[in-house]
């Protein structure tokens, strides 16, 4: 059927042109909407994977003062600068371990060093861990002090230094697992030789030390109670660590071998169980994958760099990337890099492609849904017209002088708008019905007209003439 050609239309039409028919545009402006959310969305993906790439701005805290995370961070930087010219590290100063938790957990800083136990914040994932600190109770030769229940009434004493406050908030956990009154036990926070002669004037029972199975706190304090009591110290078992890194997710059980903390005469002088923390060198959980892995296989590939700049980082270790702790998570970059070794950036780039493709899949099925509801929209207004005469020539029979003049009217203005609309914009099919139609209610207007009597008579409307 060849395009209907519009007669003459009376030139007193009342009817316009209705938006619900004007043409529909071409098919080809679709397809190109789609070449360009394609080209888009491939851009868009190009564009994140070069962000994610490991070249980056990071920002790192630096602290507590004087502190071994404060000197870890300063070798880390050196040996990082050499390492990876691309990554710049800027140094977010902080006073105390919370003061980094907390600097993390605000998003003002990309990698902080944090401790298990001390505040870790809601939105940090592990990198490394730099360092598993044990919790040790020291007790002078022969002390009657054989539990952590035989503290009840006793002071108990704490080094002093950065991470005091800290330590004594471990006590305080420790003597509540145990039932005990933070109040019923003293504290004694003192240099640590002051503390070792508090100890040999049984001013104090015990001394609370938090450090690794090396040179430091720990190790210390065993010496200075050795040397201020003529005999050799011990270390109280915690029996029961495990129960309580249960209840205190921060802490976890750890085993003290024989002589850990020093060898003739040994200390401790048999095996024993207690407490431990760890150091972390933690991200945000937003660090993308790419990064997080870079940093880990830095530290981890050049240990022996770091160990040369400071004998803290000969304690670095890899985080086990099963482990499901509530608290500091291993990220799932390092989680990945541990499982699947190393990853180039063009690997992680294919990933980011694939996902690319994903969301381009998904936008074209978008596209092709709302094309097919504008379809279906356009079609139900193609169609409107033709249902509309259809309706007007069953009203037209019971219609009075009133109604068939609204009648005769609203014929006009369907006519006019058909008239109106550019040739294709409705299908063949459509405007055939249209014709069928538009006869049908003209003859039941027509004869209504009759029946009314010539008062009635109205000037002739339009017809549509299709040619076949």
């Amino acid at each position: 059927m060849q395009d209907a050609k519009p007669v003459a239309v009376d030139p007193d039409r009342t009817g316009s042109e209705s938006p619900r028919h004007r043409a529909k545009p071409p098919r080809r402006w679709s397809r190109a909407l789609v070449a360009v959310a394609i080209l888009l969305v491939a851009a868009g993906a190009f564009a994140v994977a070069h962000v994610w790439s490991p070249h980056a701005n990071l920002r790192i805290t630096l602290g507590p003062p004087g502190s071994t995370a404060e000197r870890f961070i300063t070798a880390f930087v050196s040996v990082s600068r050499v390492q990876h010219p691309r990554v710049n590290l800027d140094l977010v100063r902080v006073d105390d371990l919370a003061g980094s938790a907390k600097a993390l957990e605000e998003r003002r800083t990309d990698l902080a060093i944090v401790r298990s136990d001390a505040g870790a914040p809601a939105n940090a994932q592990t990198i490394v861990i730099l360092r598993r600190d044990v919790v040790a109770l020291i007790v002078p030769p022969h002390s009657p002090v054989t539990s952590v229940a035989n503290l009840a009434g006793k002071t108990v004493g704490l080094v002093a230094g950065p991470l005091q406050d800290t330590n004594t908030r471990v006590l305080d956990m420790v003597l509540s697992y145990f039932n005990i009154p933070a109040k019923d036990v003293g504290r004694a926070i003192l240099p640590i030789d002051a503390l070792a002669q508090a100890v040999r004037q049984k001013k104090v029972a015990a001394i609370l030390a938090v450090g690794p199975m090396a040179p430091g706190e720990i190790v210390d304090g065993v010496a200075a109670v050795a040397r201020a009591t003529k005999g050799t110290p011990g270390i109280l078992a915690l029996d029961e660590a495990e129960a309580i890194g249960k209840r205190f997710p921060g802490f976890e059980a750890i085993d003290v071998p024989v002589g850990a903390f020093r060898a003739r005469p040994a200390t401790p002088s048999e095996s024993v169980t207690t407490l431990a923390v760890t150091y972390r060198f933690a991200a945000s959980e937003l660090m993308p994958n790419v990064v997080a892995a870079a940093i880990a296989r830095s530290i981890l590939t050049t240990k022996a760099k770091l160990t040369a700049v400071t004998p803290l980082a000969v304690q670095i270790e890899a985080p086990d990337p099963d482990d499901k702790s509530p608290i500091l998570p291993v990220h799932p970059g390092v989680a990945s890099y541990l499982s699947n070794g190393d990853q180039s950036f063009f690997d992680q780039a294919q990933q980011y492609l694939y996902l690319g493709g994903v969301v381009i899949s998904l936008a074209g099925s978008l596209l092709a849904a709302a094309s097919a509801g504008w379809a279906r929209r356009r079609s139900e207004a193609e169609w409107r017209p033709v249902r509309r005469l259809v309706e007007i020539a069953d009203a037209a029979p019971g219609a009075d002088r009133t109604e068939l003049a609204a009648l005769e009217g609203e014929f006009r203005a369907i006519v006019s708008a058909m008239l109106g609309c550019t040739t294709g914009a409705v299908s063949t099919d459509c405007l055939s019905a249209f014709a069928t139609a538009l006869a049908h209610a003209r003859d039941a207007l027509d004869r209504r007209r009759a029946s009314l009597g010539p008062e009635t008579a109205l000037p002739s409307a339009p017809t549509l003439v299709v040619a076949h």
